[in-house]
């Protein structure tokens, strides 16, 4: 059997009762090392769980998953991801491999952003789209994550903004040269996310266009959710561009049409209580 099994966001207390029970009966065990990253090491999970945990990375997933299955039609193998299971495409693949290989499995799931992001007040089900904001580089500023947003604010839809992780790249030259030495591990801030969707508008009124979102569309910024120091700040989309939330992992939500209980709950979260002042956005129901 090979078990998919969702850790949540915290910490190594956050595995279900159902998860711990496979993790402990298995001959292998994964932890999934790229999408995410929790508060706490790989040691402390291993402690907790009674076993060893085999990191994997993006290159074993993506190029050497037979490796994982190895065995699992005889022996018990579990695949740990932060979060939930399904919250990244590539493990999707997984289990289509071991179906391939005749292998049974089962998917043992636990919160993730996608859902714990409701702290913040914001209902989930007023969220449209989710996207990805990704590193900017000299040569490629792509922008159609902000026309998504900007649709799903045409809406009156949120839009929850999932932050950039570069865990184990490779630089460009190291790449071509075929080198495996990988740079350090760099996570997108809320401050740079906001930074790029700022130069985004700009860029825009520069091509005459007014665009949807605009520098006082309040936003609000998430920092280790899940975890005990947790930080939540809601302000507009300027504001966020200074907000100190301290380390990794970041997100951002970009605010579409709010409910006045949503609003009540955001201005709990406010970096200055004028922000929201001279935004109507309430909606009647």
């Amino acid at each position: 059997m090979l078990y998919l099994v969702g850790l949540g966001l915290g910490d190594a207390k956050d595995i279900t009762v159902k998860g711990l029970e496979a993790v402990r009966r298995c001959g292998r065990v994964y932890l999934e090392a790229y999408t995410s990253v929790l508060s706490v090491g790989k040691e402390a999970l291993e402690e907790f769980y009674g076993k060893e945990l085999i990191l994997a990375d993006r290159e074993m997933v993506e190029q050497e998953a037979d490796s994982i299955l190895k065995e699992a039609d005889v022996c018990d193998v579990a695949f740990l991801v932060i979060g939930d299971p399904f919250g990244a495409t590539t493990h999707s693949d997984l289990v289509l491999r071991a179906v391939k290989l005749g292998i049974p499995y089962q998917v043992i799931h636990n919160a993730s952003i996608m859902n714990a992001v409701g702290c913040c007040g914001l209902q989930l089900y007023n969220f449209g789209e989710t996207v990805s904001i990704v590193f900017w580089t000299d040569t490629w500023k792509p922008e159609s994550f902000f026309d998504k947003i900007e649709k799903n604010k045409q809406n009156g839809m949120h839009t929850l903004c999932l932050l950039d992780i570069k865990v184990k790249e490779q630089s460009l030259e190291n790449l071509m040269k075929g080198r495996k030495i990988y740079e350090p591990p760099r996570y997108m801030s809320v401050n740079q996310a906001a930074e790029q969707l700022l130069a985004i508008i700009q860029n825009r009124r520069l091509q005459g266009q007014e665009p949807g979102i605009t520098e006082n569309t309040i936003c609000v910024g998430l920092a280790r959710v899940g975890a005990l120091d947790q930080k939540i700040a809601s302000g507009t989309l300027h504001q966020m561009a200074a907000v100190e939330l301290g380390s990794p992992l970041h997100s951002l939500i970009v605010t579409g049409t709010m409910h006045p209980l949503e609003l009540e709950m955001l201005k709990l979260f406010s970096v200055d209580s004028s922000s929201f002042e001279n935004n109507a956005f309430q909606r009647t129901t």
